[in-house]
């Protein structure tokens, strides 16, 4: 530190900007970081864009040291978590700092009163805004690039945040799974087995995205996940509004073979979405597609050779009848055929036994994980 170290709360389009572009350069030469793409994160924070602020509200600042930005942060308070939940959470997101404990707690301070101030009890993150957004803090396999709508950051974060007065909330957990399976015939064998056995009894029938059919496709995958995912520890359901937005985002990524629907006489009971790793095709575009990025982003995606599993569930009443397994099967054999060399699933709560134990017997393991931090206010 040179100077004096103070905060500004970002309120006009300039600091905005500053915001933004300063994980950029925190991130310049780590070379696992994968820097999102640039207007992704502009919408992401736009309160008139993304749905989602229709019911919520945040605030940023950003961090000086004579004059230099050296970390931001976001306090945010999302009303249908805490009516859903009927709690009193607000949340952290998009923090970064250097390491220095000095500046990230004044960060962590201003959150803080904010959240006070609105009528909060409990600081939780992070969350980019939300648990339906980039979520959770690696603490580990910082030697690994992060895949599409994955976070990344620096390791010294874990100790900024603890020191700050947080403890650990909950783990989340990116697993990876290896085509190699595929050449395991005694798993695969008892895969097809399960799976042809599972859709005669429950009388199932899977099918591919239709993509022309895309609006009414986006809607039914909203119907089974605010079903599926009620249950789950910070789950909060998505509005009409917000699923589209997010479903719009991702419809560059979708592979149709690797997004199904199982039905039962025509009314989807489950889905399964795992898209193609862009991260991989974006990595070293700094966040920046135009002028010239975008040659070396479609040249990349050429490359892609990992998918990342980002949503498989079924609605209540048909979980834990074996239908994840006829998923799976089909995620390897289609990843196979696509010269695919594995996937990661992310992310999986580490209490959820169920997903994780099928996913483990098919071979696989946990190899990252992020952690939610909470602090009583």
């Amino acid at each position: 530190m040179s100077g004096e170290i103070y905060l500004k709360e970002v309120n006009n389009e300039t600091l905005k900007a500053q915001f933004i572009d300063f994980a950029y350069n925190h991130y310049k030469g780590c070379e696992h970081y994968i820097a999102p793409l640039r207007f992704d994160i502009k919408n992401n924070l736009d309160t008139q864009k993304n749905p989602f602020y229709q019911h919520s509200r945040i605030k940023l600042w950003l961090a000086f040291d004579d004059g230099k930005i050296v970390g931001r942060i976001a306090a945010i308070v999302n009303d249908n978590h805490n009516n859903f939940h009927k709690d009193k959470v607000g949340f952290f997101g998009f923090f970064e700092s250097i390491n220095n404990r000095l500046i990230s707690n004044k960060l962590f301070d201003a959150a803080t009163s904010w959240l006070k101030d609105q009528g909060m009890d409990t600081i939780r993150g992070p969350v980019n805004p939300s648990t339906n957004d980039e979520c959770g803090l690696l603490v580990n396999a910082f030697d690994t690039d992060n895949v599409i709508l994955m976070p990344y950051n620096f390791e010294f974060y874990e100790e900024l945040i603890l020191n700050a007065g947080f403890t650990k909330s909950k783990d989340l957990h990116a697993l990876w799974i290896s085509k190699d399976v595929i050449k395991d015939e005694k798993v695969m064998e008892k895969l097809r087995r399960i799976a042809e056995i599972v859709m005669k009894r429950e009388n199932i029938k899977i099918r591919k995205v239709n993509l022309r059919d895309f609006d009414n496709e986006v809607q039914r995958v909203r119907d089974v996940y605010n079903n599926a995912w009620s249950d789950n520890w910070g789950f909060v359901p998505m509005t009409e509004d917000e699923f589209r937005y997010i479903a719009k985002n991702l419809k560059i990524a979708v592979n149709p073979e690797f997004v199904e629907f199982a039905e039962i006489d025509g009314q989807p009971i489950g889905f399964s979405l795992a898209i193609p790793d862009l991260n991989q095709a974006i990595k070293g575009l700094n966040g920046k597609l135009f002028p010239f990025g975008i040659f070396k982003f479609l040249s990349g995606k050429k490359r892609i050779n990992r998918l990342r599993v980002i949503i498989m569930g079924m609605k209540h009443e048909y979980q834990k009848k074996g239908i994840d397994g006829i998923f799976y099967k089909n995620l390897i054999e289609n990843g196979n055929r696509l010269n695919y060399i594995g996937a990661e699933i992310s992310w999986v709560l580490d209490d959820n036994m169920p997903m994780m134990k099928t996913a483990e017997n098919l071979g696989a393991k946990i190899y990252k994980t992020y952690r939610i931090f909470d602090k009583k206010i």
